[in-house]
């Protein structure tokens, strides 16, 4: 498994990494606290951390659901937060004309999993030369993803990982199948769980997604019984009073326990590595 360079993090297979924050941007100063308050659970742990949230929600169920600020207001606080927690910052990118102006800003740059098979979006945020999170779409099988790593791979940028969020299962449920999480390994980038997007009943409440969040903790042990590289969660301190995801992120005053669990799973499976 090859080590990626994310802003100032080198990420390697050996220490678990975390991707976490508020799944949109709801107000700076509450962006900023959740940051704030996982950078200092990640330092304790000893876990890189990466800072996540997204600037715009561009595939919510209905056109009324909250976005977020958009690109530009959006990519102000994110470096506003960037410079103040002095940690790495990672958001969605949508569409490819936003790839120069997020890359000027961003650390690490996410298609999310709808997007996966967008040849020019893919490759342009590779040939941006920052960092390039794919998420899986959920219509996608794991071995398919090696297309999407060889599509990068034509920009010559190497820091690149896979994400896992569940495939769709019947309508309105995913599930996840944790034979995806080795193979997609095999490819030699990092491989990163979404354990809160994966408990996700997408359309479950009509013009809203649904969740699990109670089922967070117990996908993520699993996840982490395969050698998954790191974890992406979306946190909030009230999950209820999200304005995206709130029934599925996990609360933060839960993150520090889970992520116990997870480092002691991986020193248990990476041992003898």
């Amino acid at each position: 498994m090859k080590p990626i360079q994310v802003g100032s993090l080198t990420l390697d297979t050996n220490h678990l990494f975390l991707i976490a924050g508020p799944c949109v941007i709801e107000n700076y100063d509450r962006t900023l606290m959740i940051g704030r308050e996982i950078k200092k659970i990640c330092a304790k742990l000893n876990i890189p951390y990466i800072f996540k949230a997204s600037y715009d929600k561009a595939n919510r169920s209905s056109y009324r659901s909250f976005r977020g600020p958009g690109l530009d207001e959006g990519l102000e606080i994110l470096a506003s937060i960037k410079k103040e927690l002095q940690v790495p910052v990672l958001s969605d990118v949508h569409e490819v004309n936003q790839l120069e102006k997020a890359a000027d800003v961003l650390d690490m740059i996410q298609i999310p999993a709808f997007l996966c098979r967008q040849t020019d979006l893919v490759y342009g945020a590779a040939k941006t030369g920052k960092a390039v999170n794919v998420k899986k779409g959920q219509f996608m099988a794991p071995e398919d993803m090696k297309n999407v790593i060889e599509k990068m791979e034509e920009a010559h940028n190497e820091n690149l990982a896979l994400t896992e969020r569940g495939i769709s299962f019947g309508y309105h449920n995913l599930v996840v199948d944790m034979r995806a999480l080795p193979t997609m390994r095999q490819f030699g980038y990092p491989v990163i769980y979404d354990a809160t997007h994966s408990v996700q009943l997408p359309g479950g409440m009509g013009t809203s997604t649904g969740g699990m969040r109670e089922m967070i903790p117990y996908l993520a042990r699993a996840a982490a019984a395969t050698g998954v590289d790191g974890f992406f969660m979306e946190v909030h301190d009230n999950p209820p009073e999200g304005l995206s995801d709130s029934t599925n992120m996990l609360y933060l005053s839960a993150l520090e326990d889970l992520l116990k669990d997870l480092i002691a799973i991986n020193d248990v499976v990476k041992h003898d590595k």
